[in-house]
C-alpha cells in the first residue's frame, strides 16, 4: 500500500473526472469511469465463459412475496420497498438469490439439465443508513453475480472450488495484492464461504492471517490456538500475536482490507424454501431440492478499492487491465498534428488479425488547456503511460515517456522507437 497525501480516494475520483456525486450515496459514472467499469466487465465475461456460465439479466424489481418465502424479508432495514398503484409490494433488489432460484425452479425439472451456471452484471440497491467512502458503501452499486446449480453436494462443492480458482485467477490479472479469507455466510445463508479482499489502510474489514501457514480468515470467523493450560475455550476476540489455530508455531496478524468479492456454497438454503426441485436417480417419486452456490464481485467497489492501494501524491494510478486508457499523448501547443500521427501509430499497432486486448489503447489530450495543466491532469487520472510531445519534440523530434508504476519519470526517445518502447513498458505492467 502506497504512502500518499491525505486526500481521500472519493475526492481523487471526483477531481479526476471518474465519478460525480448525484445525491447522498448515489454516483454518476463519467466517460473515464465508464471505460474502467466496462474493462472490468469484459474481463469478468472472459472468466465466466471459462466456467461455462451463460449471461442473463434479471429485473431490478423483486416481489416481496418471494423474500417472505425465503425468510429474508424480516431483515428489511436496508431494503428499498415500494408498491404499485394496485397495492402489489416490490423491492429494489440488493441481491437476486430469490429471483434466480424461482426462475430456475420454473424451468429445470431433471438432474440431466444440470449443472447450470448463470451470471449477470447488474445494479443493486441498499438503503444504507450512512453512505460513506464514495463507491465503497453507496446506495446503488454494480455487481457481478454468478449462480450455480448442481444435483449432488459433491458436484456443487466441485463447482464451488472451481469458481474460487477462477476468482483468484481473475484478481491476479490486476497485479495487486489480494487476500482470500474464510468467512461467515451472514444473511445470504449456507455453511461455506470465502471473501476476496484488497488490503488497504482505510479498509472497513479486518483480516486475520498466520505468519507461518496459509490460514486467512475474516475477523468474525477467526479463531486462535487454544491455551493448552486451560480446559475452557477462549472466546475473546483474536488479537495480533495470538497463536494460529492451524499450525503449531505461527502467530496471527491483523490487517485492514476492503472486500471486493465473495463466494457462498448455499446448499439447499433457497431451493428448498422456493421449491426449486429436480428428479434425480435416487429421488424416487419425490423431487429433491437443487444444490446451489452464489458468487459475487463488487465492480463499483473495485473502482474505489484499487486506488486505495495504488494512489500516490500525484493522483490515481490504475493497473493496465482496468485503466481508462493505457496511454495518453500530451502535446504542447503546435504539436497537435504530430500527436495525431503518433496516436495512429500506437492505436493501429497489431490491429490486423489481433484481439482487441492485444492492441494499444491510447488517447490524445487535445483539450484547450495549458500544457502544464494537462500534464498534471494526466498524473491525476492515473494513465499507466504518458507520452509527452514538448520542447524535445519541437527541437529534435524526441518525445518523453513516463510510467509511474515502473518508476520511470522521464525518458526521451526518437519517434521511430515510440511503438517499441511503449509496447515494452505495457508488457511489464
Amino acid at each position: 500500500m502506497e504512502e500518499r497525501s491525505k486526500e481521500d480516494t472519493r475526492s481523487l475520483l471526483i477531481r479526476a473526472g471518474i465519478i460525480r456525486q448525484a445525491h447522498a450515496g448515489l454516483y454518476h459514472l463519467l466517460p473515464l469511469g465508464l471505460r474502467i467499469q466496462e474493462k472490468i466487465e469484459r474481463l469478468i465475461d472472459r472468466y465466466m465463459r471459462g466456467l461455462g456460465a451463460s449471461k442473463v439479466s434479471l429485473s431490478s424489481l423483486s416481489s416481496e412475496s418471494l423474500w417472505q418465502k425465503s425468510g429474508r424479508l424480516a431483515d428489511k432495514s436496508e431494503l428499498f420497498r415500494l408498491e404499485d398503484r394496485k397495492g402489489a409490494k416490490y423491492l429494489l433488489s440488493p441481491t437476486h438469490e430469490e429471483e434466480i432460484t424461482s426462475l430456475v425452479g420454473d424451468i429445470v425439472s431433471s438432474y440431466k439439465e444440470l449443472p447450470l451456471r448463470l451470471y449477470q452484471v447488474t445494479r443493486k440497491y441498499r438503503d444504507e443508513l450512512r453512505p460513506r467512502g464514495g463507491l465503497l458503501r453507496s446506495r446503488e452499486f454494480l455487481m457481478k453475480d454468478l449462480y450455480t446449480f448442481d444435483h449432488t453436494t459433491d458436484s456443487a462443492l466441485t463447482t464451488y472450488h472451481a469458481v474460487r480458482e477462477a476468482y483468484s485467477a481473475f484478481f491476479r490479472e490486476f497485479k495487486v495484492p489480494f487476500l482470500v479469507a474464510e468467512a461467515d455466510s451472514g444473511n445470504i445463508g449456507g455453511d461455506l464461504s470465502h471473501e476476496f479482499h484488497f488490503p488497504a489502510t482505510n479498509g472497513e474489514d479486518n483480516i486475520v492471517s498466520c505468519d507461518r501457514c496459509s490460514y486467512v480468515s475474516n475477523e468474525e470467523k477467526a479463531t486462535k490456538r487454544p491455551d493448552p493450560s486451560s480446559s475452557e475455550p477462549d472466546n475473546n476476540a483474536v488479537t495480533v500475536g495470538d497463536g494460529c489455530p492451524r499450525c503449531d508455531h505461527g502467530s496471527l496478524q491483523v490487517q485492514p482490507a476492503i472486500e471486493i468479492g465473495h463466494t457462498f456454497f448455499l446448499g439447499t438454503r433457497y431451493s428448498d424454501l422456493l421449491d426449486a426441485r429436480i428428479m434425480t436417480p435416487t429421488a424416487g417419486t419425490a423431487p429433491e431440492p437443487i444444490q446451489m452456490g452464489c458468487h459475487g464481485i463488487g465492480i463499483s467497489r473495485m473502482i474505489a478499492a484499487v486506488p486505495e492501494m495504488l494512489a500516490d501524491e500525484k493522483g490515481l494510478r490504475w493497473p493496465k487491465v482496468m485503466a481508462p486508457f493505457e496511454v495518453v499523448i500530451v502535446p504542447a501547443a503546435g504539436n497537435e498534428d504530430d500527436a495525431q500521427s503518433l496516436y495512429d501509430t500506437l492505436n493501429l499497432a497489431g490491429t490486423v488479425g489481433s484481439e482487441p486486448e492485444n492492441t494499444i489503447d491510447a488517447i490524445i489530450d487535445n483539450r484547450q488547456k495549458e500544457f502544464v495543466w494537462k500534464l498534471k491532469d494526466a498524473d491525476l487520472v492515473g494513465y499507466p503511460i504518458i507520452v509527452v510531445l514538448g520542447r524535445a519534440w519541437a527541437k529534435d523530434r524526441r518525445c518523453e515517456v513516463q510510467c509511474r508504476a515502473l518508476g520511470i519519470k522521464k525518458v526521451e526517445i526518437d519517434k521511430e522507437d515510440v511503438l517499441e518502447t511503449v509496447s515494452g513498458l505495457l508488457a511489464r505492467l
